[in-house]
Parts: structure tokens; sequence; C-alpha cells
């Protein structure tokens, strides 16, 4: 099973209490921003050293997965921030599935296509661009010029 980074954050999260969420994720981000391979492997151990006792299945899963998360350390780091920042289409998925959620059930389909509507305008007033996305823009026409040309002139 292939698993990129976003979906390895959100398994391991998945085995964390909710009060300890947002240390676990800052612990696991250290692990995922680090600069190459090997500081991300020391991150890797200092997670286990402090989390194990009460999460030993989050630094196995990342162990299991780790020739997976190896490649990632390839890409320059204005890449990889878009690579692990939660995608546009995803935002979006949650914020409808949020505004769904907390209606229940419709009366109609007329007053469900409303809620995603009002969701939708909603969220694209929020919307500016992609996190990150010039820099990474920069950095992909730096690394492969003749495959951004070539998608520019279609």
């Amino acid at each position: 099973m292939q698993l990129c980074i976003v979906h390895l954050l959100r398994a391991s999260l998945n085995y964390v209490n909710w009060k300890e969420r947002k240390l676990v994720a800052a612990d696991l981000r250290a692990i995922y921003r680090a600069l190459t391979v090997e500081q991300a492997e020391q991150q890797l151990g200092h997670f286990a050293e402090r989390w194990d006792e009460r999460y030993p299945t989050i630094s196995a899963l990342w162990r299991r997965h780790w020739s997976q998360v190896i490649p990632f350390f390839a890409f320059p780091e204005e890449i990889r921030k878009v690579i692990y920042t939660a995608n546009a289409v995803e935002s979006l998925n949650m914020s409808l599935r949020k505004a769904i959620k907390t209606r229940g059930a419709f009366p109609s389909e007329e007053a469900a296509l409303k809620v995603i509507y009002l969701a939708l305008r909603n969220v694209i007033a929020k919307w500016e661009t992609v996190q990150h996305w010039k820099s990474a823009l920069n950095r992909f026409t730096l690394l492969w010029d003749d495959r951004i040309q070539a998608v520019g002139r279609r």
C-alpha cells in the first residue's frame, strides 16, 4: 500500500487522543519538514522516544512506510511544502462535508443544494491561491523547464 506524506500523517493522527493531537502533529511535522533524510530519521527517533510509550503504532507506521517517505526528501523545500500542505480539493471536500454533516437530514434536494451552494460561496470567498504554489512553480521551472514550457504552449 502506497502512502503519501499527507495520508501517513492522517493515519498517524487516527491513533491519537484528541487532546494530544496538536502536540503529536508538531512532533511529526519535525520529521517531514526536516531538510535531509538523515535529519528526518533523527527526528523520527526523537518522536519514538517521546511518544512510543503511549502511541507505539505511529513510529512503527512511519518505519514501515519509510521507503515511501525517503523520495519526498529528494525534492527542494518549496516543492515539499506544496506536497505536504493540505491541497485545495481536500480542503473543499472537508468544507462541504462539514456543512452537510451539521444539517443532518434535508427536507428536499433543493434544500441540500442550497446548503452546498452557500458552503461553496463561503469557501470561495476565502480562496486566494494554493499556498506556496508560486515558489514551487519557480522551482519546477528550474528543475524541469522543458516540461513546464511544453505545458504552457498547449
